[in-house]
């Protein structure tokens, strides 16, 4: 079977992680894989150190526009044949998924990965009816909002909910490194995301005011970059815990981030599916988050860590103050989020899941 994977982004993220990892992992079951993406983008550079076939195309959001870029997609695709199309954004979707149906290219996939509602537009309705024959959702939340401002927008039967997975062999290979020299008695405490204000890292200044008045010996690590950079780091001096503040940058080594951390709090406002919430458990850490989008469904509460009501920061720091006074109860709580992830989450059971997916075509 052949099955292309189509990502039309110039940066690196979670749709990018995924549509490489599952490439990779399907073929080495033997599917013909290759990734359709932008020429100089990140996932397209990365194809070559992951020996995956790699497509150049242009495309932008406008794109679906422009009919001589249609037809060279047409063009494209007829002659190579995929059996499966496997899309990541809108613009996917539009211009290649469109494309495609031209084409006749039967199993035209689009693989969501945002629990943000799908507007009920008049493009939206013509797209879900006659381009997309099947979704994969990455959360049963991410599924709840694609059908919530319009029930009737796709069938609920052909949304499938295919968790994102580790590889924790690889993943517990990777090499540690220091990131933060611990002095003393300091409780680290981790975030990663980007700098934006979906993450919601103005909630981590928040809960850095309310540990410093009690007395806590704390440090917060962060690791993203974004354009709320300098403004974080200003509303930390403003609020005098820039010295409890450390922004490490983007780091490659996420495995290495979590092993320099005592507990991991994420304080996003909405996810599609928190995957550095699965990484953290991943390396025994407690997690405390906002009981949002597919948190819940990553997280056992009071077992694994914490889910907090949306923005309730006095809450969440109550939260994570007991558990930086009680390391048997970070310890129980990782050892439990370890096993969760080995039961649900681990990589090998999401390849199995994708490729049970594939072969019901």
């Amino acid at each position: 079977m052949k099955v292309f994977f189509v990502n039309t982004t110039k940066m690196w993220g979670g749709g990018e992680k995924w549509h490489l990892e599952i490439a990779c992992a399907i073929r080495d079951k033997k599917f013909e894989v290759a990734i359709m993406a932008l020429h100089g983008s990140d996932i397209f550079k990365r194809c070559d150190s992951s020996g995956i076939r790699k497509i150049p195309i242009s495309v932008s959001n406008l794109s679906f526009l422009n009919p001589f870029r249609i037809r060279s997609l047409i063009r494209l695709l007829k002659k190579e044949n995929p059996d499966v199309l496997i899309l990541n954004y809108s613009s996917d979707i539009k211009t290649v998924g469109v494309a495609a149906k031209y084409a006749g290219i039967r199993n035209i996939v689009y693989r969501r990965g945002s629990a943000i509602p799908i507007r009920n537009t008049l493009m939206n309705r013509f797209l879900y009816k006659n381009v997309i024959t099947c979704i994969i959702a990455n959360s049963k939340e991410t599924r709840r909002t694609i059908l919530q401002n319009n029930k009737n927008l796709f069938p609920f039967d052909k949304i499938n909910v295919i968790y994102n997975g580790i590889d924790l062999k690889q993943f517990d290979m990777m090499p540690g490194v220091e990131l933060y020299k611990r002095k003393e008695n300091e409780v680290i405490i981790g975030n990663v995301g980007r700098l934006v204000f979906q993450k919601g890292q103005k909630y981590l200044i928040e809960m850095a005011v309310i540990l410093q008045k009690k007395n806590i010996d704390f440090k917060i690590l962060i690791a993203g970059e974004g354009p709320l950079e300098s403004s974080l780091k200003q509303m930390a001096i403003e609020a005098g815990i820039e010295n409890r503040m450390i922004f490490l940058g983007f780091t490659n080594n996420i495995r290495a981030f979590m092993e320099n951390i005592d507990i991991f709090v994420l304080t996003s406002l909405w996810e599609g599916f928190g995957y550095v919430l699965v990484e953290a458990m991943a390396c025994k850490k407690p997690v405390v988050a906002f009981n949002v989008s597919s948190n819940p469904e990553i997280i056992a509460h009071d077992k694994t860590g914490f889910l907090i009501d949306n923005q309730d920061i006095t809450a969440f720091t109550q939260k994570v103050e007991s558990l930086t006074i009680d390391p048997i109860l970070r310890e129980s709580f990782g050892q439990a989020g370890r096993r969760r992830v080995e039961a649900i989450f681990d990589m090998t059971r999401t390849v199995n899941n994708v490729e049970q997916f594939l072969k019901s075509f």
